[in-house]
């Protein structure tokens, strides 16, 4: 009994010994699956641990910037200034694809919503004030409207999610662009601020007459109704996993550093705010160990990673993005 006891001890130490963390930081949009990923991974590699801090792609930004984690993620694909940032090279994966919804909480409405983008970007710009404003009744007749103030709620972190929403409306709206623009934190015109996208769902929940933006496995984690969205076609299109993923059936090609945006797509089908979400990753690592153990899980997550996306309203990738993923896993040492 007493070997059997120093053999498990010594097991322990030596697992303890020889086991490999990696830390990373960085958007609560795909919080959900890399949980459910690093969780998962850990049962099939015992001896790995990958911690991630759901904070904001801002902060993921920054603290790769700052070396204090081993990557980052990111809604936003990152433009050349924030790449020469980085003390490293840094590569861009795509994970998955999500989609950000207009989520609200008006309990006199019985029914679903329509927003068009005309709507939406007037309710952002503080131009539409009113729930039975004519703009919101002309995009759903029949539907009751109470004469109630909107209260609009925004992220006050810097967020890969605010990038999705603000990129579609600085596409659908001159105004917009001109006035506040696309980033991951901008110069709201009006309205309340939550962190991340669990604080934006709970203000919603608990604000009547509230309105905001979130991915939408949050909305329906947290049982917030939320409305369709008028697409570049014209139709009316909820998200959903088929709408998101007609979204990036659209790309005609893929770009070599995958920095694309496909809010407001084509295709009758497409839900327009759509997005792709990035781990980024250094090339180069100083701790070989390290570097083999992210790329094992790379090649896990394009692999049997992407069967579990759907159980969280993640849309997988594009069988399209395959071999250009892989290649780009391969430079990784």
């Amino acid at each position: 009994m007493r070997r059997l006891l120093v053999l498990v001890l010594v097991l322990m130490f030596a697992t303890a010994l020889f086991a490999e963390n990696l830390n990373g930081a960085g958007a609560t949009f795909p919080y959900p699956i890399y949980s459910k990923w690093f969780s998962e991974y850990n049962k099939l590699h015992p001896d790995v641990q990958i911690n991630y801090q759901s904070i904001g792609s801002g902060g993921g930004i920054r603290q790769l910037q700052a070396g204090t984690v081993d990557f980052g993620a990111s809604d936003m694909p990152l433009n050349d200034e924030q790449l020469k940032s980085m003390p490293m090279p840094v590569l861009q994966i795509p994970t998955v694809l999500g989609s950000v919804v207009p989520a609200y909480n008006v309990p006199q409405v019985k029914g679903e919503l329509k927003f068009t983008p005309q709507v939406l970007t007037g309710i952002y710009l503080g131009h539409i004030t009113k729930w039975n404003d004519k703009a919101i009744a002309s995009a759903n007749p029949g539907v009751s409207l109470p004469d109630k103030d909107i209260i609009v709620i925004h992220r006050s972190d810097g967020s890969g999610t605010t990038f999705v929403f603000t990129d579609y409306l600085s596409k659908v709206s001159p105004d917009w662009k001109s006035k506040v623009g696309a980033n991951t934190s901008v110069n709201w015109p009006v309205g309340l601020g939550g962190k991340g996208n669990e604080g934006v769902a709970g203000l919603i929940r608990q604000t009547d007459g509230a309105i905001g933006y979130v991915e939408l496995i949050y909305a329906l984690q947290n049982r917030i109704t939320y409305g369709s969205v008028q697409n570049s076609a014209g139709q009316f299109v909820k998200a959903s996993l088929q709408s998101t993923t007609a979204a990036a059936a659209s790309l005609k090609a893929v770009p070599a550093d995958f920095r694309v945006s496909i809010t407001n797509s084509g295709g009758k089908e497409s839900y327009p705010i759509s997005s792709f979400t990035y781990l980024l990753i250094p090339r180069k690592w100083k701790d070989a160990n390290k570097s083999k153990v992210m790329t094992d899980f790379l090649s896990w997550m394009l692999n049997q990673g992407q069967s579990m996306v759907e159980q969280l309203n993640y849309a997988p990738l594009p069988k399209a993005f395959d071999q250009q993923e892989q290649a780009a896993v391969k430079q990784v040492h």
